[in-house]
């Protein structure tokens, strides 16, 4: 039975898997006012068929015992001489029964089942009538016989001068329950009719329900079936205020962003395909020239060299672009494996690094302790363009390294409460320029003839913006150009 029941379930919840959810909706509202039709019909049915049964068996109880204490009914002579009809107890059946068994009836009238039970109620002459159904229900007799003690007199005996010979007997008394029977019969009827039209019209309800309720999923799903097939990403109409609207705002939100993504890698694409042909020309420029060069019988040392210098520097500006693309191009909203860092330690590093590609610039670095959660490689690559930036312009350009060991230039590097400064002594940033720094491939007029991709700074902000926090340029009075990254503290950031 456990695994039919097993199978059973398994199999509904497979046909209702495969239901629309249209179907589901009017399916459920079927079953639910089912169940609740069928709930309050057996209750109700149940009620009135206890209470219909009660009032009898307290009717009957009652008029019997009444009955036997006036002894009209347990005188023999009276019962046998007379009619039920006399009495108006023409749907009910009145005998008695002695301890010894032996009946009697009423006149023109069949006497009432009586069994055990009866000659019990006889014997123990108890303060408890007896209460019994007999019969069969809707298919033949049925009746409720109801026994209280009694006591009778033999006929042709003085019970007066001889109380002794009185015998223990039960009035017994059984009524007809074709009335209730008919009238519970009815009653069920009309339950089930009432809950049939009850069911009909819940599954009705909950299809015009369905069927409005699901118009405006039905045309999400439409537009979101268009965009698949046109990748046309224009936000669809939303009216109202309730569940669907909300997930037709969600949807027009992630086409927003998925439009703001594709638009990002379109300009990516377009404005690395624009940098990438410059170096590139230039490369093969060198490598043809070069070939014609030695089909002529080849160049002379100096030149040869500088040739190759030159394409290595070529080489050397693609590579570090080809970097700054491949960072860019994630375009990930948050940082992921985030783990716990020290961002003293991340531009100690940097400025390790980036000291020994700028030798000639005196380093002034003041570090106090930060921890962050974050991508120690994105954080301490653009920690490092930030240093590397300031180091390109503290040196003038086409100035050659001092000879008197002084320092051509100045870096100041200051962390303090995770607000890191970087300010360089060159000539600062233009006021015109200073809303474009951070953009892609942006490339002020004093930095173009000077190496770089115009990457370095747009990778600054994208790494701030995923970690949280922010970075601005300002120029600063005596000075140069000056860069903030602020980042949150790691006791106030989300991992």
């Amino acid at each position: 039975m456990v695994a039919t029941a097993a199978r059973t379930q398994d199999w509904w919840q497979e046909k209702v898997h495969t239901l629309s959810l249209h179907a589901r909706v009017t399916l459920l509202a079927a079953v639910a006012v089912g169940l609740a039709v069928a709930i309050v019909s057996v209750a109700a049915y149940m009620t009135v068929r206890q209470q219909m049964y009660q009032n009898l068996d307290d009717s009957l109880t009652n008029r019997v015992a009444a009955a036997a204490q006036k002894g009209v009914l347990t005188n023999l002579e009276n019962l046998q001489n007379v009619s039920s009809d006399a009495l108006g107890l023409s749907d009910i059946r009145v005998g008695m029964i002695g301890a010894d068994g032996k009946s009697f009836g009423a006149a023109n009238s069949p006497v009432p089942p009586m069994g055990p039970d009866e000659i019990a109620i006889a014997q123990t002459q108890g303060d408890e009538a007896s209460l019994r159904t007999v019969g069969v229900r809707n298919g033949g007799t049925h009746f409720r016989v109801v026994a209280v003690p009694a006591h009778y007199c033999p006929l042709d005996v003085n019970c007066r001068t001889n109380p002794e010979l009185i015998q223990p007997a039960a009035l017994v008394v059984a009524q007809s329950l074709e009335p209730i029977d008919r009238t519970l019969h009815n009653l069920g009827v009309v339950l089930w009719a009432f809950g049939l039209i009850g069911v009909i019209g819940a599954a009705l309800a909950g299809n015009a329900i369905a069927r409005s309720g699901l118009r405006p999923l039905a045309r999400l799903t439409g537009a979101a079936e268009h965009v698949a097939q046109t990748e046309d990403l224009k936000p669809i109409p939303v009216s109202g205020s309730d569940e669907i609207s909300r997930l037709a705002r969600a949807f027009n939100a992630m086409l927003a962003a998925l439009a703001r993504s594709q638009d990002r890698q379109r300009r990516l694409v377009g404005d690395a395909g624009h940098e990438l042909r410059t170096p590139l020309t230039s490369v093969r420029t060198n490598l043809d020239l070069l070939a014609q060069a030695d089909r002529r019988g080849g160049l002379r040392p100096e030149d040869r060299r500088q040739l190759l210098d030159d394409v290595r520097a070529q080489m050397d500006e693609l590579t570090t672009l080809i970097g700054d693309l491949t960072e860019l191009a994630r375009d990930t909203p948050q940082v992921r494996n985030a783990e716990l860092i020290e961002l003293s330690n991340v531009v100690e590093d940097a400025v390790i690094k980036v000291r020994r590609r700028a030798p000639g610039l005196e380093w002034d670095v003041q570090l106090t302790p930060f921890p962050v959660w974050g991508d120690e490689r994105l954080l301490g690559r653009a920690v490092t363009n930030l240093l590397d930036n300031a180091a390109k312009y503290s040196v003038p350009e086409g100035a050659t390294p001092r000879t008197d060991g002084r320092p051509s230039g100045r870096v100041t590097v200051r962390l303090l409460d995770g607000v890191l400064t970087v300010t360089d002594s060159g000539p600062g940033i233009a006021e015109a320029d200073l809303p474009h720094v951070f953009e892609r491939f942006y490339r002020s007029s004093e930095a173009r003839g000077r190496p770089g991709s115009g990457l370095g700074l747009a990778i600054v902000k994208h790494a701030a913006e995923q970690h949280g926090g922010m970075i601005y340029a300002r120029n600063v009075p005596g000075a140069g150009a000056q860069f903030t990254l602020w980042l949150p503290h790691a006791a106030t950031q989300t991992r």
